[in-house]
């Protein structure tokens, strides 16, 4: 088996293949690692090129590889490495594995959406029991002083101005 450095010998080929077999042909052709590609039509736009929207797809699809790799990496999920190198999918199966990394992408992000969420509300009601723990605090010790009590403090100074209402503001 060869390497691809220069240095090795090398022969020129051209393949003519007709649109069908192509993709088979190329992913054979890929797998087995021998062959380097030269691009025949380096002035064309890489918008009119025939398999454009399938280099497209292929890159969606990495990213979408390459952000659940990351996601499971920062969660110290452990993904192991065979050393295999998988065969190309057929193009029908390419539309399940689109399918496939677009619903792990969307469940992934609305995880980690409401991790934060939920996180955001447990600092939120954490601050409130601390609140609500001084409130007591405060109401506890001022009850426990002789001759004063919440109720007798907060009447009003002259009798009949009627009741008084009290309300809690927490900010």
């Amino acid at each position: 088996m060869g390497s691809i450095f220069r240095s090795e010998e090398m022969s020129l080929c051209q393949l003519f293949l007709s649109s069908e077999a192509a993709y088979n042909c190329v992913s054979e052709l890929g797998e087995i690692g021998l062959v380097q590609f030269r691009d025949l039509n380096p002035d064309v736009n890489a918008f009119q090129r025939k398999f454009v929207h399938e280099v497209r797809r292929c890159d969606e699809m990495e990213r979408q590889l390459r952000y659940l790799e990351k996601e499971m990496l920062k969660d110290n999920v452990h993904i192991v490495d065979t050393g295999e190198n998988p065969e190309a999918p057929q193009p029908r199966e390419m539309v399940d594995l689109e399918a496939t990394f677009e619903k792990l992408e969307n469940e992934l992000r609305e995880v980690n959406a409401n991790a934060v969420t939920l996180k955001k509300n447990s600092l939120e009601l954490t601050e409130l029991k601390h609140v609500l723990n001084a409130t007591k605090l405060f109401f506890t010790e001022r009850d426990a002083e002789p001759n004063s009590s919440i109720t007798q403090n907060l009447l009003p100074a002259e009798e009949g101005k009627g009741p008084v209402q009290l309300g809690l503001l927490l900010v």
